[in-house]
C-alpha cells in the first residue's frame, strides 16, 4: 500500500463524528479572525508556512489577500458567514502591489521567456476578476477582457498561469451575462488548448507539455497541468462545436485510464510524465488522486472505476499531514469525496468528506493556537477550509475559484 502513496505525508484521522454546527461555528470562526487581522497595510499577516515567499504581504488570488477578499465576499454573498467587511475597496492598491511583486527581479528570472503578470492565479486577472465581482465596473472588465486574450497562448499550458485559468473567467463572465465577446475569448483558448493536445506515441495518449519556471514538463494534476486543462475544456464544452468535444472528451478519458496507477489502496497519479526517480508520488488537489477527482469528475465518459479507485486511495491515505488547506491540505482532499458523492449519489462519499472536515477543523484550531493567528489565504489557507465546510454543509461539491468564481 505504500508503493502508492507516501505515509510519511499523512497522518491519523481523528475520531471527530460529523457535527454541522461546529462546522458551521467553526466557519464563522475562521471568517471572524481573518476581517479581525486585516489591517490597510500590512493586509493579512504572513504565515510561516507562507514566509518562504519573503516578508511582503501576499496579494495574489491563489495565496494572498485578493483570495481571501474573493473568499469572505463569496461566503457573504452565500449567506454562509454573518455579514460583515470583504475589504474590496482595498483591490485597487492589492492589484498595485501584486504587480510590482511579479515585476520583480526574482519572478522575472523564476519565469524566464515566459515571463508575465497577466495569470488567473498569481496575476492581474484573478484580481480583477475579483474587482468586478465585488462591484461590477465596466473598465476592469475592459482590463480583463485585455489579459484574457492575451493569455490565449501562453506556453504555459495551466491553470495556475495560462489559458486554462483565464478561459475559466472568460466562462463565468458569459454564463452571467450572456455577452458574446466572453465566448470568443474562451474560444480562442480552447482553440489553443487543442491544438497543443498532441499524441504521445510512447504513453499511447495525448498529452500537453508545459513551459513552466524556464523548463519544459508534462504535468497531469489540476494545478500545473493536464487535468485542469481538461476541465477548463469540459466546463465549456457547450460552447465548442459537439465533433471537437466528442475526440477531446474520448482523448481526454483515455489519457486518464493510461496515466493511472492502481493497486492495493486504489487509483493514484504521478504528478508528471518521468516522475519515478525525481520526485515522490503525492496525493493532495495539485497532484495525485484527489486533484484526479475534483478536476475530472464532471467527464462525461465511462472511467467511474477510475475516480472511485482514486476516492479510495485518497481515503485509504489519510488526511494530509500539511494542514487544512484546498491546495496541498486535507480539505482539498475532502472535496474529492463530496465530488464522488455528487457523480455518484452514495452518501458513503459524503460521510467521508464530512470526516475529513472535522479533521481539518481541528488541524486549523491547533495551528491557528501555535502560531497565533489563522492562516490567510484561499488555496493554502484557512478561507479556504471555510469554503469546504460550506460545501460540506450543503452537500455540494464546488471548489473555489475553480467550480465556482
Amino acid at each position: 500500500m505504500g508503493a502508492q502513496f507516501d505515509t510519511a505525508r499523512h497522518e491519523t484521522l481523528a475520531d471527530i463524528p460529523w457535527n454541522a454546527g461546529a462546522a458551521h461555528g467553526a466557519l464563522e470562526r475562521i471568517v471572524d479572525e481573518t476581517r479581525a487581522a486585516f489591517t490597510p497595510n500590512g493586509l493579512w499577516p504572513i504565515h510561516p508556512r507562507d514566509a518562504d515567499g519573503g516578508s511582503h504581504p501576499r496579494t495574489s488570488l491563489w495565496e494572498g489577500a485578493a483570495g481571501v477578499i474573493w473568499g469572505l465576499d463569496h461566503l457573504a454573498r452565500e449567506r454562509a458567514a454573518s455579514p460583515g467587511p470583504s475589504f474590496s475597496e482595498h483591490l485597487p492598491e492589492v492589484q498595485r502591489r501584486n504587480r510590482r511583486v511579479l515585476e520583480s527581479d526574482g519572478w522575472r528570472k523564476a519565469l524566464g521567456d515566459a515571463w508575465q503578470t497577466r495569470s488567473w492565479l498569481f496575476g492581474d486577472s484573478g484580481v480583477l476578476f475579483t474587482r468586478w465581482t465585488a462591484a461590477s465596473d465596466e473598465a476592469v472588465l475592459e482590463a480583463l477582457a485585455e489579459n484574457i486574450a492575451l493569455n490565449s497562448n501562453d506556453p504555459a499550458l495551466e491553470l495556475m498561469w495560462g489559458a486554462p485559468g483565464t478561459m475559466l473567467a472568460a466562462l463565468a463572465l458569459y454564463r452571467s451575462s450572456g455577452d458574446a465577446r466572453w465566448v470568443d475569448l474562451y474560444r480562442e483558448g480552447a482553440r489553443a488548448l487543442e491544438a497543443a493536445f498532441t499524441f504521445d506515441e510512447a504513453l499511447g495518449a495525448d498529452l500537453w507539455t508545459q513551459t513552466l519556471y524556464g523548463r519544459s514538463a508534462q504535468y497531469l494534476g489540476p494545478v500545473h497541468g493536464f487535468a485542469g486543462n481538461a476541465f477548463a475544456l469540459f466546463e465549456g464544452r457547450d460552447l465548442l462545436a459537439p465533433e471537437v468535444w466528442a475526440s477531446l472528451s474520448k482523448r481526454i478519458a483515455r489519457t486518464v485510464r493510461t496515466t493511472a496507477i492502481p493497486g492495493p489502496a486504489g487509483v493514484n497519479w504521478g504528478p508528471l510524465i518521468g516522475w519515478e526517480g525525481i520526485g515522490k508520488i503525492l496525493v493532495q488537489h495539485c497532484h495525485g488522486a484527489p486533484g484526479m477527482v475534483n478536476a475530472m469528475a464532471g467527464l462525461d465518459e465511462p472511467i467511474e472505476d477510475l475516480l472511485i479507485g482514486g476516492g479510495d486511495l485518497t481515503w485509504n491515505a489519510g488526511p494530509l499531514a500539511k494542514g487544512a488547506n484546498l491546495c496541498h491540505g486535507t480539505a482539498g482532499n475532502g472535496l474529492a469525496f463530496l465530488k464522488l458523492f455528487v457523480r455518484t449519489g452514495d452518501e458513503l462519499w459524503l460521510d467521508r468528506a464530512r470526516s475529513f472536515a472535522m479533521h481539518a477543523i481541528a488541524q486549523s484550531d491547533a495551528e491557528a493556537a501555535d502560531v497565533g493567528h489563522r492562516r490567510f489565504s484561499l488555496w493554502t489557507g484557512d478561507i479556504g477550509l471555510a469554503c469546504y465546510l460550506w460545501e460540506c454543509l450543503n452537500q455540494t461539491a464546488r471548489f473555489p475559484t475553480m467550480d465556482v468564481l
